[in-house]
Order: C-alpha cells, then structure tokens, then sequence
C-alpha cells in the first residue's frame, strides 16, 4: 500500500512501544524505514521488542525506560533522546483503563488511569513540542484516543473523560501549533484486542457475541490500525491537522459499547473490583 521508505529519515518516540498497539505501530514504521525510540516501565519487554525489529528490518531502534505519569522523568527523557537529534514524530499511545461502576472509584483508582492517560500524554506533547519550537523543528503528534470521546462511556468514566481531554488538546494545538509547522491529529481506534486491554475491559462475564454488533462483523486488526497511522505521521497526509479518524467498523454507530455491563449484577461487579485489587 505505502512506498517503503515512506518513513525514511523520520525520527519517531512511541509511548508505551514495548507492547500491544504501540509495537504493532511500531512494528510496520520500521518496516518503511523509520527510526525508533519505544518507552515504557518494562524495560525487559521495551529490549525484546526492540532486538525484533532489529533482526526483522535491520532498523534502528533505541529503548528508554520512562514512567510518563512523572513530568521530571518526560523532561529526562526529551533531553536524552535530542543529545543525539530532534525527534520528528511523538505518538501518544500508552495509557491506562478498566471497567468500574463509577461510584465505586476511589481517588486512587481514577488517578491511576488520569496519570497516564491524560497527565502523561501532555507531558511528552508539550516536552516535545516545546523543543520543536525552540529548535524551529517541524513535527507531528500523533494520539491514539477512543470511540468514547464521540459516544461517552459508561463503566469507564475516567478514560472517557482523559480520552476526550486529549481530542481537545489535539484540536487546540493545531491551531496554535500549526503555524509553526507542527501537526496534531489523532485516531479513535474501536476493538482491537489486545492480551492487556482484554483483560481490563472484557473479563468474564462479559457478552462473548460483540464482534458480530460491529457492522463489519468483526474486530480490527493490528495492522490496519499501524496503517492508517504510518499515513497520518507521514508528509503525504501534511495536510491533515487537528483531526481525529475513527477506525472502528461502524461500531459507534450502533453502540457506545458498554450497554451490556448495564446488565451486570452487583454479584458480578464485586467479583471484578475483587479480582482488579488482588491483580
């Protein structure tokens, strides 16, 4: 689909890399050419990762270990990635969620999610476009974000509320941002399994026929949201600011994805806030 070196020379930091959607993004950016830098609070998993792509694509690609809830750890970081060159692209992808009865959020809880989520994600934006504007470097920002900041979502209220927070940073930025030659744009992905999110959003209990309620029939796959993604970071989509795509086969249409848990018992809900804490 891309020419393949559509990303040649592009300097890409992918929060949350090591794992999930973000190696899968990671994974094909590599593949048409860019450098990468993937953060994260595992580095074991950050090396593995990386030592793949490595050996698949003959890439570059550099591991930081960085706690994104901590603005000092961001500035850290942001200062040893430009000791070598400017970034040319951040992808804001790491981010935190499950499924709760809202009432039932302790402050703790609802921080655990905004931290990452939301803190985290204006953290590195700023960090990186702060140095791009010093430096008159031109950049993109690239957030992935969720159908819930069109519909709401019940049962993940804090989530909901970081992931729309962001769609507004993204609209408010390309307008002060664009003048200085830096992009933000976003998608809204819809289900796109994976092992960490399942186990948070979809454990059991849960109905088992979703799939078939999106439109398509069926849920994403990894690589067509790693697509989508190498085109709206690339120059051929340099046209494009301020935007959010949704890439969900229909299922916002129809549904905002959480009217099953209405039906949910407080058995049920006692029995995951049980197994959430002894996680």
């Amino acid at each position: 689909m891309f020419e393949k070196g559509l990303l040649a020379q592009k300097r890409i930091l992918i929060t949350g890399g090591g794992s999930g959607l973000g190696a899968a993004m990671g994974r094909r950016f590599a593949e048409l050419g860019a450098e990468l830098t993937i953060c994260g609070r595992r580095m074991e998993l950050l090396e593995e990762t990386a030592t793949r792509f490595r050996s698949e694509f003959g890439a570059k690609v550099s591991t930081i270990r960085c706690d994104i809830r901590d603005g000092a750890a961001v500035e850290a970081m942001m200062d040893q990635i430009w000791q070598d060159a400017p970034i040319d692209i951040l992808v804001n992808n790491a981010a935190a969620t499950f499924i709760a009865q809202s009432e039932h959020l302790s402050f703790r809880a609802a921080d655990a999610i905004l931290a990452p989520t939301l803190h985290g994600t204006m953290y590195c934006t700023l960090a990186a476009g702060r140095r791009w504007i010093e430096g008159r470097h031109k950049g993109v920002v690239l957030s992935i974000l969720s159908t819930s900041t069109v519909t709401g979502r019940a049962f993940t209220v804090p989530s909901s509320m970081a992931k729309t927070a962001v769609l507004a940073m993204t609209r408010s930025l390309a307008v002060e941002w664009g003048p200085k030659g830096i992009r933000t744009v976003a998608i809204a992905p819809g289900a796109f399994p994976t092992p960490g999110a399942t186990g948070q959003l979809r454990p059991e209990g849960r109905d088992e026929s979703w799939a078939h309620r999106v439109p398509l029939g069926r849920a994403g796959e990894h690589s067509e949201l790693a697509n989508l993604a190498s085109f709206l970071i690339s120059d051929q989509a340099g046209y494009i600011n301020g935007e959010m795509v949704v890439q969900d086969g229909g299922a916002h249409l129809r549904s905002s994805g959480a009217e099953d848990l209405l039906r949910w018992t407080e058995e049920q809900w006692a029995s995951q806030r049980a197994s959430r804490t002894k996680g």
